[in-house]
């Protein structure tokens, strides 16, 4: 064994540490200790200099008479860059209002990571697949915690278990036992019927709009049809949204998306502001307690029908919604989802459900009306499968849809609802590329431009559907396409996203013809925790006519 001495490159030689290091080891084995030494992430990109000189041999490593400089991929280790910004207020003002605009100009300028400070919260970003597969794995580097900095920090529940909980928390593991099951392929399909249920419900509401001759706003309207779906399939709810085209939007639904308008309001302006006994982080705390009374009502509601434990697949495949399945469901020791894990399962459940299906909706309409001829494939693939009004949109049938799959997967490259899923940094660490993350950063790869990252996608702001029948888009990086996230803590609920649109898409297309009204530019909330297309208007018209059916 030989003691040799190592420091990082870029930091100064006096941090040098001593080493033991076999002699007649390999280059992989040097890697891999001294990545554990420094927590480098990577160990394959670890190199080692010595008087300017690679050194790649372990023998000519331990025969150098002096400290050695570790390299990775190259380079020196260094701070993830970003701009300097204003005393006090730091970076805001150059990331609001537009920060798809200003983030993908900072991505532009710095590369794939960058740092910014926010009213005092610093945040680091990636549109690199590389860097946020390693950030989305639960590992020893990297974890779901939900800390000051993280973009969920006013929402978080430590009871909240699945969705706004720390994953190395009992709590978690819990809520991870029984909540995929409800959310799983099987339980889905089991879905299906009340999904198109709903959607021909609403066509009363679509037809009198026609009837009149006017213009709806797409998210207003979608909202209202994705939360009146979810609400039946959470929480056994009827939010009555289709009674007529002026019902008002379900106290429920309109306490949620206030909750993650707040929530981002409350989150981007600095770690002291969610403190404040006043204003927006008071209306906050009172937004989410009122909620919480919602839906312990509805779960006492359940609970009045009489109660049957079934094991958890089984419930999950014969509840009448996710209510009904919490209290029903007991593990193989007889255990059940403790309630003060399920009120707040609940309500995230229900919230993520409705938010992001009807801000998937209103970009897939906005396809309809704005991409040539998409709208015409579309209907005619429904055609060309023998779909009509009558069909039952089970996932056998829009399985078979194979344009359709192309056309939702392009959307959300191309219009991702989803921007910040953070994870947190559990050590300093050392990234691919050199970069230095301090324990409890924050790193958020941005969704919407690793989707829309011109090194990843060929032409990526055109929409194209037929890319994904391409080589290069098969052959991709894994993290390259993560609409739903990726690892331990993706969202559980993409099955029941994808089927939703699935079906509500199709049932509209087939019925009515969009068009756009009005062509100005389409603005984005950016205080809300989603993308979502706020001024898009349509008419949507009912169809008398069908193109026939394609000859083969």
């Amino acid at each position: 064994m030989s003691v040799v001495r190592f420091y990082l490159s870029g930091e100064p030689v006096s941090s040098a540490r001593e080493i033991e290091v076999d002699s007649s080891g390999d280059i992989e084995g040097l890697q891999n200790l001294i990545a554990a030494h420094f927590a480098v992430v990577e160990p394959s990109g670890i190199g080692f200099q010595a008087n300017d000189d690679e050194l790649s041999d372990v023998r000519e490593i331990t025969s150098v008479d002096g400290p050695i400089a570790i390299t990775i991929d190259g380079d020196s280790i260094r701070e993830a860059p970003g701009p300097n910004g204003l005393p006090f207020v730091g970076n805001f003002f150059e990331v609001y209002p537009d920060h798809l605009g200003n983030h993908q100009r900072l991505f532009e300028q710095y590369g794939p990571i960058i740092k910014t400070t926010s009213l005092g919260r610093t945040t680091y970003l990636t549109n690199d697949p590389t860097l946020s597969a390693i950030v989305f794995a639960e590992s020893d580097f990297f974890t779901k915690k939900i800390n000051d900095a993280h973009p969920l920090a006013a929402l978080k529940q430590p009871t909240a278990g699945i969705f706004l909980g720390d994953t190395e928390t009992e709590e978690w593991k819990v809520a991870h036992k029984f909540l995929p099951p409800a959310l799983g392929p099987k339980a889905v399909r089991h879905y299906a019927p009340t999904m198109q249920q709903t959607v021909e419900e609403a066509y009363k509401v679509f037809d009198a709009l026609d009837e009149q001759d006017e213009a709806w706003n797409v998210y207003q309207f979608m909202l209202k049809l994705g939360s009146q779906a979810v609400g039946k399939l959470t929480l056994g709810m009827d939010f009555e949204h289709f009674t007529s085209p002026e019902a008002n939007v379900h106290e429920m639904v309109h306490s949620i998306a206030e909750l993650l308008s707040l929530n981002k309001k409350v989150t981007s302006k600095g770690d002291w502001y969610a403190k404040l006994p006043f204003g927006d982080p008071q209306k906050l705390r009172h937004v989410k307690a009122r909620i919480e009374e919602m839906v312990e009502e509805s779960i006492q509601k359940a609970a009045k029908g009489g109660i049957v434990d079934l094991p958890l697949q089984d419930a999950a495949l014969q509840a009448s919604n996710m209510v009904d399945y919490a209290i029903r469901a007991v593990d193989n020791k007889g255990e059940k989802l403790p309630k003060t894990s399920l009120v707040w399962a609940l309500i995230v459940a229900t919230g993520a459900g409705f938010t992001t299906t009807s801000s998937l909706l209103s970009w897939l309409i906005y396809g309809l009306v704005t991409y040539p001829g998409m709208q015409e494939q579309l209907l005619q693939e429904l055609i060309d499968n023998d779909i009509d009004e009558n069909t039952q949109l089970t996932s056998d049938v829009t399985d078979r849809l194979t344009f359709l799959d192309k056309y939702i997967k392009e959307t959300q490259r191309r219009h991702n609802p989803s921007y910040q899923p953070g994870r947190t940094a559990k050590v300093d660490l050392i990234l691919p590329g050199g970069y230095k993350i301090p324990q409890e950063s924050v790193i958020i790869p941005a969704l919407h431009h690793i989707h829309n990252n011109p090194q990843l996608w060929d032409n990526p702001h055109k929409f194209n559907p037929d890319r994904w029948d391409t080589e290069e888009v098969k052959s991709r990086h894994k993290a390259a396409y993560i609409p739903f996230a990726m690892g331990p803590r993706m969202c559980i609920g993409f099955n029941f996203a994808l089927q939703e649109v699935k079906v509500f898409l199709p049932k509209l297309l087939y019925r009515y013809k969009f068009t756009r009204e009005g062509d100005g530019h389409i603005e984005y909330d950016p205080m809300f925790q989603l993308i979502r297309p706020n001024n898009l208007y349509v008419r949507a018209e009912r169809r008398v006519k069908w193109p026939p059916k394609t000859e083969n």
